[in-house]
């Protein structure tokens, strides 16, 4: 996602340990890439992030919501997606010394404070929020039937006859016989979304614990 350096300034805001300052604002894209999905983003992304001083960093936790287009993968019609994602980003005033640093460690994902211009880039975490909760299977909505694979016809619209003429007898010559694989393929899509999700959701948690760690752990 094209998103424009958001940079926020932070020397006069936290300068101390334990210095919080609130930092929301507004943010134009022309659209993304998601695997085979393309997606507009016409109303632009709102960030409402907290900025806080934990001694080693600036730590940026907040909201970043956003109303995104995209293609049904049943239909074909346009799917309107409500975005709201949680940020959660760590920036280190300072490279840890590797020397000091577990294998563990070594796996917690961070950025770093711009120190001479004492600013910090919100655009990255911003876009991370964004993409974590765009689906890989894209519905109009839950229930959407899809398009009939013997006619090609718009199933939410209304019943088109072909399941009580044809049955689940698709003729392979058919053009619209790939749409009875589609369903199928959008099915197990769905099943690997979940299990990939619960995967990040894991392993987002385990980074998080890491770093808090390894931040009391310098403190002491």
């Amino acid at each position: 996602m094209d998103i424009k350096p958001i940079i926020v300034h932070i020397d006069d805001h936290l300068a101390l340990p334990g210095d919080t300052w609130p930092v929301s604002g507004h943010v134009d894209v022309h659209g993304y890439g998601l695997g085979d999905h393309d997606f507009s983003v016409p109303d632009g992304i709102d960030y409402d992030i907290v900025l806080t001083n934990t001694g080693d960093g600036i730590l940026a936790t907040g909201i970043v919501k956003a109303d995104v287009l995209g293609t049904c993968d049943r239909c074909l019609d346009e799917a309107r997606i409500s975005i709201a994602s949680e940020v959660d980003e760590y920036f280190l005033f300072e490279l840890p010394d590797a020397s000091e640093q577990s294998d563990d460690e070594d796996d917690v994902d961070f950025s770093l404070v711009d120190r001479e211009n004492g600013t910090v880039d919100l655009a990255g975490p911003v876009n991370a929020a964004v993409i974590m909760e765009t689906p890989f299977v894209v519905l109009c909505r839950e229930d959407c039937k899809g398009l009939c694979p013997h006619c090609g016809a718009n199933l939410n619209e209304g019943d088109c006859g072909c399941d009580e003429a044809h049955g689940d007898d698709i003729d392979p010559t058919n053009p619209f016989s790939v749409l009875a694989q589609l369903k199928r393929d959008v099915a197990e899509g769905e099943v690997e979304e979940r299990a990939a999700q619960d995967a990040a959701d894991e392993a987002a948690a385990e980074a998080w614990a890491e770093a808090m760690d390894a931040a009391e752990g310098d403190e002491s």
